[in-house]
């Protein structure tokens, strides 16, 4: 069955950085597009980064363009995100999901039951100010 197991995550002042990991398993990885995905405290899930199955394309939601960093790894299953000048507002538990749909456009991943029905347990950033 499909395995998402995150990690990485971590507590960190403003302006620092994490990257975080997400293995996978029970699915052929490098025909799926991957996203990280975020819930914060009372809000819901929301979409963050996307990466194309073959790492030619990316996608970012406006408040993290140019702070973080989507890539993957098809030899090991794996993708990550790398955070950079971390804000409080950054704060969530950060998951990883596929497009349940091969080959897919990684922007596609904003639109809801998009993604794989398994979910993770996530990775908690918290970033303190």
């Amino acid at each position: 069955q499909v395995q998402l197991v995150e990690s990485g995550g971590g507590l960190v002042q403003a302006g620092g950085s994490l990257r975080l990991s997400c293995a996978t398993s029970g699915f052929t990885f490098s025909r799926y597009t991957m996203g990280w995905f975020r819930q914060a405290p009372g809000k819901e899930r929301e979409f963050v980064a996307g990466i194309s199955w073959n790492a030619i394309t990316a996608y970012y939601v406006d408040s993290v363009k140019g702070r973080f960093t989507i890539s993957r790894d098809n030899a090991k299953n794996t993708v990550y995100l790398q955070m950079n000048s971390l804000k409080p507002e950054d704060t969530a538990v950060y998951y990883c999901n596929a497009d349940r749909n091969p080959y897919g456009l990684p922007q596609g991943l904003m639109r809801r039951g998009i993604t794989l029905d398994s979910w993770g347990q996530g990775t908690q950033v918290t970033v303190s100010s």
